[in-house]
Formats: C-alpha cells, sequence, structure tokens
C-alpha cells in the first residue's frame, strides 16, 4: 500500500507546530475521551457495563488485565478525565508503602472534609508484594479509595485474592489489524499531537508491517511509527507541509519482531499448557511435540508436564484406551530414573502415545453423579443396605439377588436409590475399547429397567407405583410433578443459552421476563456486558428487582413494563434501556404468554417486524416454542399407558393426523394448529433468516377429569368436535373411558416436540 496520510486542512509551511521536545508519540496519542478509545468495544462499546458506569461516575473497584499496549492506562486516563471523584496515580514499580499511606490521607482527607471519593490508579498493580497489597486492602474495603489496577499477569494468581474479591476484572484484548491500522491513522493526522503537519506517506507494505509486527499492541506500533516517521527526513523537524516518506526499509528497521516469552510462574506458561492439552487432546502430534519442546526448552520442570499428561491419560482418552494411563505414569518412573537428556525419550513417547490414542471423556459422568449428590440425597435401598446388623428388625438386605448365583454372573436388579431410578450418568462412547463393552453396557441397561420399572411397580422397595383418589401420596406426586416441570424449564433454558451463546459482554434483550427464567441465567452470563428484560406490569418489574436487590446498582437488569406487545418499538427501547440494539433477543413461548390476541401466522409476522430494528448487526433472535401439530397425540397415551385395542387406537390416531394437517389446509384446516414451518416462513416473510431443531420433550403429568371433560366436549372443543365427528360417537366415547380408567391410576407421561429456532436478519 503506497498511502498518503495528511491533515484535512494541511498548514501553511512553517506555520505548525513540530513534535520535537515532547513527550513520545505513545504517550500523546492516549485517548482523552471513551469515543476516542479504539479497539475493546467488548467492554466500553455502546450499552456495555464498564461504560455505563464510567458516564454515570458510578464506577466501583476495578482491575484491568491484557497483553501491553491494549489500553489499560489510556482507560484509566479516561476516567481520571471523566469522573468527579479526586484521581491519584501510582506505579507499583516506583511506589511502595510509604507512597500507598500518603495516598491513602490524601483520600481519606478529602473524604472527611468534602464527602469526595478518590480514585486510585496503580499501574502494574502485580508488582507489588502481598504486604503492599494488604496495605491498600482496608481502605478499598471501606470504601475510602476506589481502585483502578492494571496488570499484564492474570490478576487471579498474581494479585491478593482478597483484592480481586473486592474487584471486578476486566481483560483487555490485543487489538486486532483494523485497530492498529486506524490508530496509525489518527496518530498521521493528528495536528496537535501527531504528524498531521506534515503530509507522511508510506512505501507499499510499510505499514501494513509496522502493524503486522506490533502484534496487537498499540504502544509497540506508535513506537516505530515515531522512528520511523521522524528518521525517514534528512533533519528533524522539516518544514510544515511537507511530505515524510516511509520505505518498507525504514519500517523494518523502526521495529523487531518481539521475543517468544515464556514466564514459568506466569501466563506464557499457563498458555503454553494449555495449548499442548489441547494438541494432544485434539489427536495432534505435531502440535503436541511443539509444545512439548517450548516448554522443555524453557526450562519446565518435567514433574509438571507428566503430572497434567497423568490427568489428561483419564480426563481425555480413558476408557476408549485403558492402558493410556499406565504408559504415562510408566514414562514418568523411567523419566525419573535416567534424568535429562535421554529422559527427553520417555517424555516424547507419552505424549505421541497419547495424541495417537483414542479419545473418550465418559469419566466426566463422575461429576454429573457428584451433582446428583448435591442436589438430592438419596437414601440406600432396602435390598442394598447391610444385612449383617438389623435385617431381622427392619428387613434390610431383604430381596437383594446374588450375581454371581447367575450363569452370566449378573442379575437385573435396582441399585440406585428409588427417586433416581432411570436416571444414567455413564454413556460408553464409540471408539476403542469403550467401543467394544458399548453394546453390552446398554443391554444390560435396558434389561434393568424393563424389569425393576416394569408393571408400574418397585419390587425391591415394595412400593407401589400408583396413586387414585382413595389412597394417599396426593402430595408425594405432587411433588415429583413440580420437580419434573422445574427439570424441564431448566433443561429448556440451557436448550436457549447454548443456542444463542452469549459473549461476557453481549447485550441481551428478554421479552416475556415475568418469570425471571432467563433473565437471571443471562445476568450469569453476560456480567460484562447488558440484560434487559420486559414485563406485563409494574407488580412483575417490582417483584423481580426484590430479588436483584443485592445487586449493585450498575449491575442490575434494565427491566421496562411493555403490556401490549412482546417487543418494544426502536425508539421506547432507546428511551427504557443503555443500549437500542441488542445482540440476542432470547424468547421462550411467545405465542402461549405475548400474543394471544392474535393468530400465529399473524404473532410471528409482528414478531419478526418488530424484532429486526432492536437486533444489532451480526446479532439473533432465539426462540423457543411448542407447535400444537407437535403435541402428545391421544392415540398414542391410549395405545401405550391404556392397552387399548390397536383398532381402536389406529382410528383416533387416523382422525388426529387429519386434524393436525390444519398447516397444510388439510380437513381439520384451522388457523390456531400450527407446525414448525409456521413459524420458520412468518419470520422468513419478515425479513429473517432461520433455521431451526426439534427437541424431544416429556414429562410426568397428572391429567384430571376436569382435562378430560373439557378435551372430549363435543361442542366446545375443536379437537373433541372434530375428533367425534371422524371415529363416531360410540369409539369416541369409549377412547374417553380408557382414558379416565388411566388416571385414576396416576401421573402419565406426556411427551411432545418443542422448536428450537435461531433466526438472523437478513442484509
Amino acid at each position: 500500500m503506497d498511502e498518503l496520510f495528511a491533515a484535512k486542512n494541511s498548514p501553511e509551511p512553517g506555520s505548525g507546530k513540530t513534535a520535537a521536545g515532547q513527550s513520545p508519540l505513545a504517550d500523546r496519542m492516549r485517548p482523552r475521551a471513551l469515543e476516542d478509545i479504539i479497539g475493546q468495544d467488548h467492554i466500553v462499546g455502546p450499552g456495555r457495563l464498564l461504560r455505563r458506569a464510567i458516564q454515570a461516575d458510578r464506577l466501583s473497584s476495578v482491575i484491568f488485565y491484557g497483553p501491553p499496549g491494549t489500553g489499560k492506562t489510556s482507560l484509566a486516563r479516561v476516567i481520571a478525565n471523566t469522573t468527579r471523584a479526586a484521581f491519584e496515580s501510582l506505579n507499583a514499580v516506583l511506589s511502595g508503602v510509604k507512597d500507598i499511606r500518603e495516598a491513602i490521607d490524601r483520600a481519606d482527607e478529602r473524604f472527611r472534609l468534602y464527602s469526595k471519593r478518590t480514585i486510585l490508579f496503580v499501574d502494574e498493580v502485580h508488582r507489588w508484594n502481598k504486604a503492599q497489597q494488604d496495605a491498600l486492602l482496608p481502605w478499598v474495603e471501606n470504601g475510602t479509595v476506589i481502585l483502578v489496577g492494571a496488570t499484564t499477569e492474570n490478576p487471579f494468581f498474581e494479585v491478593n485474592r482478597a483484592l480481586v474479591s473486592r474487584s471486578r476484572v476486566f481483560q483487555l484484548k490485543s487489538l486486532c489489524s483494523d485497530d492498529l491500522m486506524e490508530t496509525a491513522r489518527r496518530a498521521a493526522v493528528d495536528t496537535e499531537r501527531g504528524y498531521g503537519n506534515w503530509q507522511v506517506r508510506f512505501g507499499e507494505g510499510a505499514l501494513e508491517h509496522l502493524v503486522e509486527v506490533a502484534g496487537g499492541d498499540a504502544r509497540s506500533l506508535l513506537n516505530a511509527l515515531e522512528l520511523a516517521v521522524e528518521t525517514s527526513p534528512p533533519s528533524w523537524p522539516p518544514p510544515a507541509g511537507e511530505e515524510i516518506f516511509v520505505s518498507m526499509e525504514a519500517a523494518e528497521e523502526s521495529i523487531q519482531r518481539r521475543a517468544v516469552l515464556y514466564d514459568r510462574d506466569g501466563d506464557y506458561h499457563f498458555d503454553t499448557i494449555s495449548a499442548f492439552i489441547k494438541s494432544v487432546r485434539g489427536s495432534d502430534p505435531d502440535a503436541a511435540l511443539y509444545w512439548l519442546a517450548k516448554m522443555v526448552r524453557a526450562g519446565e520442570d518435567p514433574s509438571f508436564i507428566f503430572r497434567r499428561m497423568i490427568i489428561l491419560a483419564s480426563e481425555d482418552v480413558g476408557l476408549a484406551d485403558p492402558h493410556a494411563l499406565s504408559v504415562v505414569i510408566s514414562c514418568a518412573e523411567a523419566f525419573d530414573r535416567i534424568g535429562f537428556p535421554e529422559g527427553n525419550f520417555p517424555l516424547a513417547h507419552a505424549c505421541l502415545y497419547l495424541a495417537t490414542a483414542p479419545k473418550s471423556n465418559t469419566a466426566m459422568a463422575f461429576f454429573d453423579a457428584l451433582k446428583e449428590v448435591d442436589r438430592e440425597d438419596a437414601e440406600v435401598p432396602n435390598h442394598l443396605r447391610d444385612a449383617g446388623r438389623d435385617a431381622e428388625s427392619f428387613g434390610h438386605g431383604e430381596g437383594y439377588v446374588y450375581p454371581h448365583a447367575f450363569r452370566d454372573h449378573w442379575a437385573a436388579q435396582q441399585y440406585l436409590p428409588t427417586a433416581l431410578r432411570g436416571r444414567t450418568f455413564y454413556i460408553p462412547s464409540l471408539v476403542g475399547y469403550e467401543g467394544n463393552i458399548r453394546e453390552e453396557v446398554l443391554k444390560k441397561r435396558e434389561l434393568q429397567a424393563a424389569i425393576v420399572l416394569g408393571d408400574g411397580a418397585d419390587v425391591a422397595n415394595g412400593e407401589l407405583l400408583t396413586w387414585s383418589a382413595a389412597a394417599g401420596g396426593r402430595e408425594g406426586w405432587f411433588k415429583r410433578l413440580e420437580s419434573g416441570r422445574g427439570g424441564l424449564l431448566l433443561s429448556n433454558r440451557d436448550a436457549i443459552f447454548r443456542l444463542a451463546s452469549p459473549a461476557r459482554h453481549a447485550r441481551l434483550l428478554i421479552p416475556l421476563a415475568n418469570d425471571g427464567l432467563l433473565l437471571w441465567e443471562g445476568l450469569r452470563r453476560c456480567p460484562e456486558g447488558l440484560v434487559s428484560a420486559l414485563v406485563n406490569s409494574d407488580t412483575a418489574r417490582e417483584a423481580l428487582l426484590r430479588y436483584a436487590v443485592t445487586l449493585d446498582e450498575i449491575e442490575k437488569p434494565e427491566i421496562a413494563v411493555l403490556e401490549s406487545e412482546a417487543l418494544p418499538s426502536p425508539e421506547q427501547a432507546a428511551e427504557w434501556f443503555s443500549s437500542p440494539q441488542f445482540d440476542h433477543i432470547l424468547i421462550r413461548e411467545p405465542w402461549k404468554r405475548g400474543f394471544q390476541n392474535n393468530s400465529p401466522q399473524e404473532a410471528f409476522f409482528r414478531l419478526a417486524a418488530l424484532a429486526g430494528p432492536l437486533i444489532a448487526p451480526g446479532g439473533g433472535l432465539c426462540l423457543l416454542c411448542s407447535p400444537p401439530c407437535l403435541g402428545e397425540r391421544i392415540s398414542r397415551i391410549l395405545l401405550e399407558e391404556c392397552e387399548a385395542s390397536g383398532e381402536l387406537a389406529s382410528e383416533i390416531h387416523r382422525a388426529e393426523e387429519l386434524f393436525f394437517s390444519a398447516a397444510a389446509g388439510g380437513l381439520g384446516a384451522d388457523p390456531w394448529v400450527w407446525d414448525a414451518d409456521t413459524l420458520k416462513n412468518a419470520l422468513e416473510e419478515g425479513g429473517f433468516s432461520a433455521r431451526f431443531d426439534l427437541l424431544e420433550q416429556k414429562e410426568e403429568r397428572l391429567i384430571t377429569g376436569r382435562d378430560l371433560a373439557a378435551w372430549f366436549d363435543r361442542k366446545h372443543s375443536r379437537w373433541g368436535a372434530f375428533i367425534s365427528k371422524q371415529m363416531g360417537k360410540n369409539d369416541f366415547s369409549n377412547a374417553e373411558e380408557l382414558l379416565r380408567r388411566r388416571i385414576q391410576k396416576g401421573p402419565l407421561i406426556w411427551k411432545w416436540k418443542s422448536v428450537l429456532l435461531q433466526a438472523g436478519v437478513n442484509v
């Protein structure tokens, strides 16, 4: 690129200032306001938490963490220019406890005499030892100072834990090439702080070389740019208005590639071992050997590398190759005997074995079991209890089947607690040794489930798993139902967030948020972003805000009341929220809860029209809903749970399929009976590109006589009127009676499908 950079209004020769005698260019070009900051949109972009805190002058203690030259000190300068609080600055390399105490004394005096807060900026805060950091802790704790720390090292390792726990950590990222180009452009055209008084021109590829070698470091780029520009003319400064040509040779001489760094106690250490583990896990032996060689060359402790490989042998290889653990431990023992340099061979041996081994992480099933223990501390079933102490008194151990008494040394019986019957933790993979045992494991599991759960009774515990109006245990059934519904809601919530996959700094809009299900998860997932919500009443808003009372004011969700629509207009969004546009709009069951007065087709087209202007470029809409056409079929319940005759079940199945063919304009055409394509087509007509997946759903559901009366009402139920006409009165009544007898036994399994849809605005 041969590009000329010049100020819009070039000065007359001899009339402009020069850069001679001033501070370095990188210091002169520091941003003065939020609008001047280049990059870091994930923390200071419109609507982001940090930007809102700075603008509102409600900053709490923060630590900026990131590579050199990403703007940590510049952000602190912007805060100093913006805040009404007093601003003190210390450099941890040059300051000690005495300097801290003096700054604290000044801050304490300001607060006592003038009620004025003090923001204390500490650059390179990780350089302070524990005693120095501890000296600052009480004053951060009692609010005398608000700490703004800057560090290139991971604060969770290098900064006092107590200090970190009282601060919010913001991670800055290396600047991209476009950001560095904009940084260079601003320096070249700025007449006050940069080189705008001259016409700076770069030779082919010169500026690109500076940007590339700077490696995301704006300070490195500006230092190189300063050297290149000021050494290119015969003498500095040249007359104002003169052209300065920076050749490729000058650019190459002005910047050198930074040395590869490896700090055994810092981020490079952890980043390199992370790259090594991920390369082995990804079965890339070449990359694994490279990262291993880098660690060895940097002097990494081999015992640390072996320790991580031993963990990986169980975590990532596992039962796909049960010998992997033995191989790595043998290599570690061999290294202990021979040491370097020959010890490189067992190191490489273990690395290559793991990298080329089949992979399985099914050992992670243990942590699912741990979570289940935390949720429910279930009792040991009677037949598994110790029979040696109290079998006569309580019947402990009675009913246990001894597996070795059988030919295959296995017998199907219940081993999990009653509350967890049917719960699976371990799913064998298809690879290696585990692939060989998979079929046998699954076959035994299926047989066990068939015998333990068969006929609706728990033989081992003697507990009849039925319920009727005359029997006790109704409360137990309702508790089970509530638990099942809670699990379903959490599952659907997690499915929505998996699909959206919001970044920590994402801006979320959650309509129809009365229940808070998506709202609180959004706050957990996007702590540096923005979470806005809509509810349909002031009462609902007050209830949600009561739950958020423990949050700091700047961290609370923004909740607005909108009664008549599911989504606001752009004008309303701009008025109610910190950002008028959002990265993700997340909705659960919108038609059921937000558009009852519209037909589904109208509702979803309206949704598209309202959502489009609210979605930021690259953002999207994630939606979960349950179309009637994918709902449960009474014919399935009759056949599978009521032991209905095949003829009766087939008859009602035929009638139901006709009824649910509405979306295709079939015999039972009804605008309120819609399917997944109805939703997708409406959104695409509204300017979205959409794709969806179907989720298999099920839950235990207690059906009442009132439910049956509503379904089988020939006059007031659209379903009942249609099905009765298709089947005939006698068969229709027989189906109702079979269902009525079934529901007397207790809850039944209700199955349906939901649509999980993701849509983006067509450009």
